[in-house]
């Protein structure tokens, strides 16, 4: 029997530079590279820059020297999204072209569309208990006003359909998920009118043909996995083979640890006392204090996705500073 070489499992980290590395997205990184080393896999590395308008350069290249201080060396060559617009556009007019259609619906038509919508569910429902939730979710799924009316492609945005039915996987760290894309997030706006991208098509294409095959990343992101299975069936490109989805940090307070919270940069000039705090946070077992590539070997050999089962917080030590 002639025996086949194995293929070596995938993983990737993809940070939007829209900002520096965080410790929330630090934590991101530092398990999604331990868990594909612990397999003996391959550890990609992505700079999803398709908003052109919010990330920048600075941030990407300060990304790149924040991962070498810490030891978190990739694979190969970085990909950026930026330089590879043309591909996710050949997908657009190839083998997602008959799930596309051109839109020229605004944001400001599209609410008052919906405030009229709610307005009618209240009066008929003749009582008030259409509450915050049914109205967020209602303004979630687009109406499809344009779906019939054949606008050109590439002169207004483009919608992609999802379809309308259950999507099951198994998450390595959350358990068993079932959403529905259709209801999630409609037909959503593949390419704007600008040229730009979304942000979960890119990624779907890239992890396709990059061959991913684990995806560790924040659970901010699960509610886009079904979405991103659909788009990779449709586009004909190789299913990822498991999921994990870690718990957000978040302060003592509750609140996200992100950007958008201000979450300040962290410092590397003491790569140790990071990889310490973040494999604390990701409650696996402590490593001896010692240069980064040292304390890395080490967390690799004990990475256990276990102690993280079913948790959707992981809350910041109350003496840890809110700007590390």
């Amino acid at each position: 029997m002639l025996d086949l070489p194995s293929i070596p499992p995938i993983g990737r980290f993809a940070p939007s530079p829209t900002g520096e590395l965080h410790l929330g997205s630090l934590t991101t990184a530092l398990a999604s590279y331990c868990h594909i080393k612990s397999l003996g896999g391959k550890w990609l590395l992505r700079i999803e820059d398709t908003d052109t308008a919010r990330c920048s350069t600075q941030f990407s290249e300060q990304i790149i020297m924040d991962l070498e201080m810490l030891g978190m060396l990739w694979d190969g060559d970085i990909v950026y999204q930026s330089e590879r617009v043309d591909i996710y556009n050949d997908y657009l007019s190839s083998s997602l072209k008959p799930l596309t259609y051109g839109c020229q619906c605004s944001r400001k038509t599209l609410e008052h569309y919906w405030q009229e919508q709610i307005s009618l569910k209240e009066q008929a429902s003749q009582n008030d208990n259409f509450d915050a939730n049914d109205k967020l979710h209602y303004r979630q799924r687009y109406p499809r006003c344009c779906i019939t009316a054949n606008l050109t492609r590439d002169q207004h945005k483009l919608r992609l359909q999802l379809p309308n039915y259950a999507i099951g996987f198994r998450d390595g760290i959350q358990g068993m998920q079932w959403a529905n894309p259709q209801q999630v997030l409609g037909d959503m706006v593949a390419r704007r009118q600008n040229g730009m991208i979304n942000y979960i098509l890119a990624a779907s294409i890239d992890d396709g043909l990059q061959g991913v095959t684990h995806i560790m990343r924040g659970l901010d992101i699960l509610p886009m996995t079904s979405a991103q299975i659909s788009i990779l069936n449709a586009a004909n490109l190789p299913a990822i083979e498991q999921w994990y989805h870690l718990p957000l940090i978040c302060h003592a307070d509750g609140q996200k640890l992100s950007k958008q919270n201000l979450a300040q940069p962290i410092d590397t000039r003491n790569p140790s006392a990071l990889i310490t705090l973040a494999l604390q946070l990701l409650k696996q077992q402590p490593v001896d204090v010692d240069t980064p590539d040292r304390m890395l070997k080490q967390a690799i050999a004990q990475w256990d996705n276990a102690a993280l089962h079913g948790q959707q917080h992981i809350a910041l030590p109350l003496h840890t500073d809110r700007t590390s």
